[in-house]
């Protein structure tokens, strides 16, 4: 097993200040982009992320260490972001996962002390049984992914414009 509870904080808390120093300030151009109908723009994963941390995995990892395996985690609703749609600047936003990204990070240390309690399980509604230790892995990757996705988005809006050199940008490869 490859997850490590530090290692894993690393990465949770440099996702703000990496979208942060990536999109605050940047022009509507780049963060409404998208890759086509029904992808999102930058501003949608950005509001996505924040509604992850709200509801997804702060939330699971009590579920765990509170009923384990005797109750299913509720349902994830992938795109709630789209329906609940905030009228704020990417500015706004990016503060406000910063803030709620704080708040779970403060979380994570307060409620896990033994390496023992990776071990303990949930009841995922698709999955069936899944280990702390996997959530808390996917969390960390599914930033990564995102963070990934928003670099992707945002090159798509030069596609065009690269040329002949689309054929070298790795990126741009559908």
């Amino acid at each position: 097993m490859n997850f490590n509870l530090n290692e894993a904080i690393e990465v949770l808390e440099r996702t703000p200040k990496t979208l942060e120093g990536l999109l605050n300030g940047l022009s509507d151009g780049w963060l409404q982009t998208n890759e086509g109908e029904g992808t999102w723009n930058v501003s949608e994963v950005v509001d996505h992320l924040i509604e992850g941390e709200k509801t997804n995995w702060i939330p699971r990892l009590e579920m765990i260490l509170r009923e384990g395996v005797n109750k299913p985690f509720p349902p994830f609703d992938r795109y709630a972001h789209l329906t609940n749609v905030a009228e704020s600047s990417i500015d706004q936003k990016l503060a406000e996962f910063k803030k709620v990204r704080a708040e779970s990070i403060s979380n994570l240390h307060g409620r896990l002390e033994l390496e023992s309690q990776f071990e303990l399980t949930g009841l995922h509604p698709a999955f069936g049984e899944v280990k702390l230790s996997e959530l808390l892995s996917t969390w960390v990757v599914h930033d990564l992914t995102h963070i990934s996705q928003i670099v992707r988005v945002m090159s798509e809006r030069y596609r065009t414009d690269v040329g002949p050199w689309e054929e070298y940008l790795g990126v741009l490869k559908r």
